[in-house]
């Protein structure tokens, strides 16, 4: 049984959004050390607040994953990448998804709050926006659902930031985190999302119309899906950019010639996926296959790259000066 819910959590996808999270505290803590932020953090706070974050985000974003294959438990065996989840094998009834996914998702969310409430607030906004406004509102009704629902992946950066900057965000206002970087940070998984998942859509095509999930590929056809996924591509290159034109915004100088050149070599995948291409003999489009696990390494460097760029010492990040 234990394994069936580790099944319901989807820890494979889970990952991902954990090491964005990490890295983002310690994008956070090695600013401080710099002196480029107005807080002090010892390595201790660091390993207690990454390990808190894991736990919590860990059991927050599994739980909504569960609740998600309670909803979805009418479709997930219409389609070859969900027919073998638990649910439809029967190994978990969807009630007992729902649950489990409720009992996690508010536990993880509230550990959140042993750090601090603005982080416990952005867990419990997102597990609220990936089941209601993502699965239950957008999913079934619009080509445009990943676009919106994105949101709610995009944002274990914010609740990693949250929780480093606890000693410094007195303010009532849980947007003020004290520094525009996790919110751009947001914007990075916000504007990667699309594509990455657009790309899925379209080496399973056919799958989601079967499932009559109006996905962009099915509704307005690869071509359509193609051009809106380079629209996502030029924005994500504008965003490595920022640090050129704002450096006020205290992402470092140096990690912008690096998100530039990773940007420009994940663009190349989704620039080369052939709307047209036929289906390999598993079943797949090859260059949109590719293009989607070229997207998880591209999200997992842009993390990491900056994290090694905020361990420089400050006279090579180019920074103005303290950014709170």
């Amino acid at each position: 049984m234990f394994n069936v819910f580790l099944q319901l959590m989807k820890l494979r996808v889970i990952v991902l959004l954990q090491v964005t999270a990490v890295c983002s505290i310690l994008v956070h803590d090695l600013l401080a050390r710099h002196d480029l932020l107005n807080i002090d953090r010892t390595w201790m706070d660091t390993v207690q607040t990454i390990i808190i974050t894991v736990v919590a985000g860990t059991l927050s974003a599994g739980g909504s994953n569960s609740i998600n294959m309670w909803y979805d438990a009418d479709i997930d065996p219409k389609m070859k990448r969900t027919q073998n989840r638990p649910v439809p094998l029967g190994h978990i009834s969807a009630r007992g998804a729902l649950i489990f996914g409720i009992t996690i998702a508010v536990l993880g969310s509230s550990l959140f709050f042993l750090v601090h409430w603005k982080a416990a607030f952005w867990s419990f906004f997102s597990v609220a926006f990936y089941v209601f406004i993502y699965s239950m509102l957008l999913k079934r009704r619009t080509p445009q659902n990943i676009v919106i629902g994105g949101a709610a992946g995009a944002t274990p950066p914010v609740i990693g930031w949250a929780a480093a900057a606890a000693d410094s965000i007195g303010s009532s206002n849980p947007f003020d985190l004290g520094s525009p970087i996790p919110w751009m940070l947001f914007m990075l998984i916000f504007l990667w999302t699309p594509p990455h998942f657009w790309a899925l859509a379209l080496y399973r095509s056919g799958e989601y119309a079967k499932a009559n999930v109006p996905m962009l590929n099915e509704v307005k056809g690869p071509k359509r899906t193609v051009s809106e996924s380079k629209v996502y591509c030029v924005l994500l290159l504008l965003l490595g950019a920022v640090p050129l034109f704002w450096p006020e915004s205290g992402l470092p100088l140096l990690w912008s010639i690096f998100a530039t050149g990773l940007t420009l070599w994940y663009a190349k995948s989704v620039w080369s996926i052939d709307p047209l291409e036929g289906f390999d003999e598993n079943g797949r489009m090859p260059k949109a296959a590719k293009s989607f696990f070229r997207s998880l390494y591209y999200l997992g460097w842009m993390f990491l790259v900056l994290v090694v760029v905020c361990a420089i010492p400050p006279a090579w990040l180019g920074s103005l000066g303290p950014l709170a």
